[in-house]
């Protein structure tokens, strides 16, 4: 029924910024967490960052990462500022009920966007 629609994604040398956009569709956006996640090659996917009414981050981004929402639009964002190589990964896109913290828990699921930094 939703769908999640990921952009904004790139190269970006370290100590750069990007923001990520994901459009949403088909639902009733305002009634759902909107989630972040990434997922490294070879890796688990984790969370990033999840905002309802509060918004909460995950320790090795929370001094440098902004997740916001825009109802009006439809759209969730996450500014990523001085970006380190750790930070590579595909980012995507989640909604999901205001409890939700872990993947299984969001219902769905945009296709992610590329992020990669270089050192």
């Amino acid at each position: 029924q939703v769908q999640l629609v990921e952009s904004g994604g790139g190269l970006v040398q370290a100590g750069g910024s990007l923001r990520l956009s994901c459009a949403a569709s088909g639902g009733t956006f305002s009634s759902y967490a909107m989630a972040w996640f990434r997922q490294a090659p070879g890796k688990e996917r984790e969370f990033v960052a999840v905002i309802s009414w509060s918004t909460s981050y995950e320790d090795s981004v929370k001094d440098r990462f902004t997740i916001s929402r825009d109802n009006a639009k439809n759209t969730v964002y996450l500014q990523m500022n001085s970006l380190i190589p750790e930070d590579t990964a595909v980012y995507y896109c989640a909604a999901g009920p205001y409890s939700a913290h872990y993947s299984r828990e969001y219902d769905y699921w945009g296709q992610g966007t590329q992020v990669t930094v270089s050192s």
